[in-house]
């Protein structure tokens, strides 16, 4: 057993000190020292051994790895430490910044798996594959791929059979406008060329050819706007299904994917790269399948023509899509870029927009100005570059398709001389040429388009594959009535590597008012998250009523629960309707009492409509005071039986506070209630409360038990005392009133 002294000391060495046949399995870099300043330093582990060399320093420490060694993490206000200990207490302690913490989890992984592996007397670790790493989640980073665009065709699904009367008419519009270059082979040969050799026009057989041009004509016209119409309308409504789909699938994810989003980038998918899609399927899709049947087509007829004639028709093709091959990676990749880009444009206007008031306050118009215009430039340099590909690959294809006409014409030429051919045989070559070769040119050309609806529906796709991290249970529990007793069992919660909730043990009795107390960054308002299951906890369970919350349907459990932030969100309509959100079929008569309720009844008449008038985006217009008090009435209305308060008084006046305290004691009557608050005295009505710190519980009990134990709820509450006094003591004290000046003549 190693001693609780420290190893020797190793040599300085740039990197770990190894010993032959030693390898590292692990590494960490440390980067703040013992004081919590900015400093190197590396723990390596390897399967004997663990070294450490402590930041700031070149000197290196190692400990054999021994069963009676523990390796322990921590995590607490953005600071993460391992430390070492043996039977007779801490050898070492390593901080560091969170960034480093999935590292240091895993090294801590691999130090239990190696002290397991000798304690059984097991092989190295190198002759076994380390598990891989799954991220759940994380959008691909894999570039798109044309295939994407297959998964559209669940969305197609429904219409699958105007899809298919598409591709009939489709089929059928195609070969009409195929007739006519045909018609020119009796028309040259049986009408025209006679002719010029002094033969007699016959009338009857040129005006059946004309009806038949003119027929064909007219045939192709209707079936092709038929088609173009029906296979639109479908397109349309593919494409508003998927934004449908993308956006309730969004609105059922949990927040921790939001939290890692950009607004304007999630706007942009459900908008702009869905509109791509539905522009892509009704006219691009369209045309390339036309494209496919006239080359198809044309080519069938070519050979029934002429075999060795259609040969050299098909010879610049191979080239073409050698072309179309070299360049569909680079344009595929080159979109989504474009798209990511463009996301990050439309996120600087969906960031600024709504806080135009902020950024106008501080000046900052220039600063805004300036992020656009660096959104707008990388914009711009990512488009210049793909063009740089594009403008090269469409010239080239049509340089091709002018040397295969050229072909065509020479080796026809050279037929006629022999009497291969005829003369109306090279015609209807050279206008089936024509239409093979533009619908040739325009397949190259809607590479572009499709590897640019394939980035969009990758994106739109990396919504609809992501799996909520707060799922709904396969057979849910019918909830009949809450009677909102909470149960808060061996709790524990991180956000991605950290730690915030451990260990959490709490009973909530039905209609208790309880109240959260702590320093930011306790875990207060993480714990009424899980409370409202906006996440899942990661261990424990948390019980209402004595049944787990996951059992229950996510939007069925959060019927009974009312919600007051200390930011209000009002939403873009009248009072009324913000009034009404929870309940939308509410009647006036039940808004009004809601309102009165939360003593918001007198104010809301004073408006220029009264709960008609209209509430700008986010409440503007209103008080924050006016915005809480119609967030209360909000609550109010659902009639809630567990409440959660979250710094519902915390950013208005002291006037404005008891008005919102008179609507919130309205509010807790009979319902089970937790409320967070800084100020602690508004928690004496509380009947307990919690104090927490560092994700833990650490004191429990009513507002004079915690003062009377003087632990850390009276040292709380004794720095708010003096920092009231402090206040009280810098304000400006009013000068004296001036003496009243007597009158002239006064004695």
């Amino acid at each position: 057993m190693p001693s609780t002294d420290p190893s020797p000391v190793l040599a300085a060495v740039p990197s770990a000190p190894l010993e032959r046949g030693e390898n590292a399995l692990a590494s960490l870099d440390v980067d703040l020292d013992a004081k919590e300043r900015f400093a190197s330093g590396e723990i390596v582990l390897t399967e004997r051994r663990l070294l450490a060399r402590d930041a700031g320093t070149d000197r290196w420490l190692a400990w054999p790895l021994d069963t009676a060694l523990t390796l322990q993490h921590a995590d607490h206000g953005g600071v993460g430490q391992l430390s070492l200990h043996d039977a007779g207490g801490r050898l070492a302690a390593w901080r560091y910044t969170l960034g480093r913490d999935p590292a240091a989890l895993k090294l801590l992984g691999l130090f239990e798996r190696q002290k397991r592996r000798l304690a059984s007397g097991e092989a190295d670790p190198d002759d076994e594959a380390e598990p891989e790493e799954t991220d759940f989640g994380v959008e691909s980073a894999a570039p798109p791929s044309t295939w994407v665009l297959l998964r559209l065709s669940r969305f197609a699904k429904p219409y699958q059979w105007q899809l298919l009367l598409g591709f009939v008419l489709t089929l059928a519009s195609t070969a009409a406008s195929l007739v006519p270059p045909y018609l020119t082979i009796p028309l040259m040969d049986e009408v025209l060329i006679p002719y010029q050799n002094g033969q007699q026009i016959d009338t009857h057989l040129v005006w059946m050819l004309l009806a038949g041009l003119a027929g064909a004509a007219l045939v192709a016209w209707a079936l092709g706007w038929l088609r173009t119409w029906l296979l639109a309308l479908v397109s349309e409504r593919i494409g508003a299904d998927l934004r449908t789909a993308t956006f309730e699938h969004l609105l059922r994810l949990s927040l921790d994917y939001f939290g890692s989003k950009r607004t304007g980038d999630l706007m942009s998918r459900i908008g702009s790269e869905s509109d791509r899609i539905c522009v892509f399927l009704s006219l691009h899709a369209l045309d390339f399948a036309t494209d496919v049947l006239m080359i198809g087509m044309t080519a069938a007829i070519l050979f029934s023509i002429n075999p060795s004639l259609a040969l050299a028709t098909l010879l610049p093709l191979p080239f073409i899509a050698w072309m179309i091959h070299l360049v569909r990676d680079r344009l595929r990749t080159g979109f989504e870029k474009i798209d990511r880009v463009w996301g990050e444009v439309t996120s600087v206007l969906a960031d600024t927009i709504p806080g135009i008031r902020v950024v106008k306050a501080f000046a900052q118009e220039q600063r805004e100005a300036e992020r656009f215009r660096r959104a707008n430039r990388a914009n711009l340099e990512v488009n210049d570059k793909l063009n740089k590909t594009w403008s090269l690959f469409t010239p080239t294809v049509s340089l091709l398709t002018e040397i295969g006409l050229l072909v065509v014409w020479a080796f026809g030429i050279w037929l006629v001389s022999r009497d291969a051919i005829t003369v109306g045989v090279l015609s209807a070559f050279i206008a089936y040429i024509g239409r093979f070769y533009g619908r040739l040119d325009s397949m190259s050309r809607i590479v572009s388009v499709t590897q640019k609806a394939a980035a969009g529906a990758k994106r739109i796709f990396d919504i609809l594959d992501h799996v909520s991290n707060v799922p709904e249970p396969a057979q849910p529990v019918k909830i009949e009535r809450v009677q909102g007793g909470l149960s808060l069992q061996g709790v524990g919660f991180r956000y991605g590597s950290r730690a915030v909730i451990r260990g959490l043990d709490l009973d909530i009795r039905p209609g208790e008012m309880i109240g959260l107390v702590g320093h930011s960054g306790s875990g207060k308002s993480t714990l009424v998250n899980l409370i409202c299951r906006f996440y899942d906890v990661t261990d424990g369970a948390i019980k209402v009523d004595g049944v787990d919350l996951r059992r229950f349907g996510v939007a069925d459990y959060r019927r009974h629960i009312g919600l007051v932030l200390q930011e209000p969100f009002l939403f873009f309509g009248t009072v009324a309707e913000n009034i009404a959100y929870g309940k939308p079929d509410a009647t006036r008569e039940e808004i009004v009492a809601a309102a009165r309720a939360a003593h918001a009844h007198e104010f809301i008449l004073r408006l220029p409509h009264g709960y008609d008038s209209v509430v700008g985006e986010r409440g503007q217009g209103l008080s924050g005071g006016e915005r809480q008090r119609i967030s209360i009435a909000r609550a109010l209305l659902i009639d809630p039986r567990i409440l959660i308060l979250d710094e519902a008084t915390s950013s208005v006046d002291t006037e404005t506070e008891k008005e919102i305290q008179k609507a919130l004691d309205n509010l807790v009557q009979g319902r089970t209630t937790i409320a967070i608050a800084h100020r602690l005295s508004t928690l004496r009505r509380a009947d307990r409360l919690v104090v927490m710190d560092r994700g833990r519980i650490v004191e429990v009990g009513t507002h004079d038990e915690l003062l009377a134990r003087e632990g850390a709820y009276w040292r709380l509450y004794e720095a708010q005392l003096r920092q009231v006094d402090e206040s009280d003591s810098e304000r400006p004290l009013l000068p004296p009133p001036a003496p009243a000046a007597h009158p002239a003549g006064a004695a």
